[in-house]
């Protein structure tokens, strides 16, 4: 079946034909590393980590970049804070650390490359260049801004007309352009304080002069534009063209229609073929966001509710349909995720087990098997469907359930294939962690308690009790702690 998705590009949903038959590019918009990540990220991140688990699943060979910008006024405003560091630099590396643990806690398959701005500033400045030398940007008091009155296409994402565009960037910089609706490719000097303050805890002392990183430019000392670190990092590690970008909902104008401008008047080509939104995840009536102080952080999210149910949780909405974070949704996520790893658990328990048997053979749980392969193909391929995918997985669950409840012979054939169908899809596609007691939790926890099992096995030898020590070493081993006693003392690995 082929692959359909929604294009906001064309507002229509459309046929998925990449450039190359063979390859897919796709460019996902990152964490500006100000702050710990929520769920409103978690959900940008788990969609697109869907996206490219099923473009790989379905043969295509899938380059995936993923950025971080660590240079950012509001990574500015965070300078000083306990623990965080005294420059821009620094707030972001901690940042970047968290994101990524998060990202490794959430079980995403692992991007191409994850670019920073602050390593690409050098491929930023070339491309500004090149704009100003084919006429789309010009260069005012050592910042450089792009003329939208330049590009005839300018709008075609959002639908916004440059006239009726309203002015974008501060008022110091309305003074400096030629249209209210031309944006900064590049900003001269450092961040300025009350830009930096506007962000910043009251609690800490306001900022009074500029600050952040700057780098050395055709056009003087100064930073980047916002927008033309996309362009410039996607184009750097995919191509002047990309048959994906990914990025949340709220992007759309002005970044991504900003993104597109810039790219395509340097590139001379249509920049992204599709253009996927996720959907902003919402609490009440809000989105969920930093801002505003309504947010589950992802680290919190996974140490509560384990990192498959967060999975669930986002997963079981799709991309494009509004998703709400409440105590309802999330036992909701609850209740799949558990149907689904005990009807997991329950297979391959009967499939291991000696009444599992060649000959038996059970037609509907075969079937359902066969089924849940088609309807969640077909959820898939329906513009990616996960929450349809889900219901799939779901409905094998219950056949398994059934079959394990009636039969007094168990179908292994059977079994096996609900297994593989769990394991293919709802793992390899969904990224749900099946069999794995540790998903979601805590692995120094685990450490610790191995060091006191340790403790006692020390205890029982000194008392002469070698029997009582072999037996606990024993029982570790059954559970993959591998023992060894060394003339240095005891150590263990798992």
């Amino acid at each position: 079946m082929t692959l359909y998705v929604s294009n906001t590009l064309s507002g229509e949903r459309e046929r998925f034909e990449p450039h190359d038959p063979d390859s897919v590019l796709v460019y996902t918009c990152g964490l500006t590393v100000s702050d710990d990540a929520h769920l409103g990220h978690a959900r940008l991140w788990v969609q697109s980590d869907v996206v490219v688990r099923w473009l790989a699943k379905a043969g295509y060979d899938v380059r995936h970049v993923q950025n971080f910008t660590d240079v950012n006024e509001k990574i500015v405003a965070r300078t000083g804070e306990d623990d965080l560091g005294d420059t821009e630099a620094a707030v972001a590396r901690h940042y970047i650390e968290s994101v990524i643990e998060d990202m490794r806690a959430l079980n995403l398959d692992r991007a191409e490359v994850y670019p920073r701005v602050s390593e690409h500033v050098p491929e930023i400045i070339d491309l500004v260049e090149t704009l100003i030398e084919e006429g789309y940007a010009y260069e005012t008091n050592g910042s450089v801004y792009f003329d939208v009155t330049t590009f005839e296409d300018y709008g075609k994402l959002s639908g916004q007309k440059v006239e009726e565009v309203e002015a974008q960037g501060p008022e110091d910089e309305q003074r400096e352009k030629r249209h209210p609706a031309d944006f900064a490719l590049w900003k001269a000097g450092g961040v300025d304080p009350e830009d930096a303050n506007e962000h910043r805890d009251e609690t800490l002392p306001p900022l009074d002069h500029e600050s952040g990183q700057t780098w050395d430019s055709p056009w003087g000392e100064g930073r980047p534009g916002w927008h033309i670190e996309c362009s410039a990092m996607s184009m750097t590690h995919l191509n002047d063209h990309i048959d994906v970008h990914v990025g949340g909902q709220d992007l759309v104008f002005p970044h991504h229609e900003n993104e597109i401008a810039q790219s395509e008047a340097a590139a001379g080509e249509p920049f992204a073929k599709y253009w996927l939104h996720v959907r902003l995840l919402e609490t009440g009536d809000e989105k969920m966001s930093s801002s505003l102080g309504n947010y589950f952080t992802v680290k919190d999210a996974v140490a509560e509710f384990g990192a498959d149910v967060v999975r669930m949780f986002l997963v079981s909405t799709s991309y494009t349909q509004r998703q709400t974070f409440s105590e309802a949704t999330v036992s909701e996520a609850e209740e799949r995720w558990e149907r689904l790893e005990r009807a997991y658990d329950r297979a391959v328990e009967a499939a291991d087990s000696p009444d599992a048997y060649a000959t038996t053979v059970d037609d509907d749980l075969r079937a359902a098997a066969e089924s849940a392969r088609e309807s969640f193909t077909d959820a898939m391929n329906d513009d990616f469907n996960s929450r349809a995918a889900v219901s799939a997985l779901l409905e094998l669950a219950t056949a398994v359930n059934r079959h394990a409840d009636a039969a007094e012979r168990y179908d292994y054939r059977g079994l096996v294939d609900a297994v593989e169908t769990f394991e293919d899809l709802g793992g390899d596609v969904l990224g749900f962690q099946f069999g794995d007691a540790d998903a979601g939790g805590d692995v120094s926890l685990a450490d610790d308690l191995v060091e006191l099992v340790l403790g006692v096995r020390e205890e029982e030898r000194a008392a002469g009790n070698y029997e009582r020590a072999d037996d606990l070493r024993d029982h570790l081993e059954a559970l993959g702690v591998v023992v060894e006693d060394t003339d240095d003392g005891v150590s263990f690995r798992r």
